[in-house]
């Protein structure tokens, strides 16, 4: 049963957006007569969708999880703070680098501004209420790296392997290593600062309770 109703409403939104973004993509590889499984690899291929199915993740088990030890982890102050400081670089990235190349139209703006507007908003207001506070400190900021580190470098492997990359800014083909290791090193610059204010208001809220 649901503990909260805006939690639940949150985690079921979740859901929903990235039910609409793989319906399309499987909708047009059917359409290609492409490989579904294909689809599938592709769309959870994206940063942003792997990262809203963590948000959903989260959300899911604080609105119906019962105790486990994944309840326990994926709401836990430094994975839910993790999560938190990735979907808000997936909205910052979106709308410094990405936003400004398509417009989508119909079901498609729907998915995207969910993915990339919607949700990272909500998820910053569930960990600014929900998560207990006090508790990170900055060795948190390097294992909370590992997440894009990791992706980046599967992104690059299978952008080698299949010559079609995730990201036009590592795009390696078109901008060369070079460019695509400094354009990571400034995505990663803005990860650890979207985590240093994280790690600055949860001292700040884990004081203001105790005071």
């Amino acid at each position: 049963m649901a503990q909260r109703p805006w939690l639940s409403a949150m985690a079921l939104l979740g859901w929903f957006a990235l039910a609409v973004q793989v319906y399309l993509v499987l909708l047009a590889r059917w359409q290609e007569q492409a490989s579904l499984i294909g689809g599938l690899v592709n769309v959870f291929g994206y940063f942003t969708v792997l990262t809203n199915t963590l948000v959903a993740t989260v959300l899911s088990y604080a609105a119906f999880g019962r105790e486990s030890g994944a309840r326990r982890f994926f709401l836990s102050p430094s994975v839910s703070s993790a999560v938190a400081a990735s979907i808000v670089l997936v909205a910052l990235a979106y709308s410094v680098l990405l936003r400004h190349l398509w417009q989508p139209q119909g079901w498609q703006w729907l998915a995207d501004e969910l993915l990339h507007d919607v949700m990272p908003a909500l998820f910053v207001l569930y960990w600014w209420f929900e998560v207990p506070k006090g508790s990170l400190r900055m060795w948190h900021l390097v294992l909370w790296a590992l997440y894009p580190l990791v992706y980046f470098a599967y992104a690059l492997w299978r952008g080698n392997e299949i010559g079609l990359y995730a990201y036009p800014f590592i795009d390696v083909a078109r901008l060369g290593y070079g460019q695509v290791m400094l354009n990571a090193l400034g995505v990663l610059a803005g990860f650890w600062g979207i985590g240093l204010v994280l790690l600055g208001l949860d001292r700040w809220r884990g004081r203001w309770r105790l005071g």
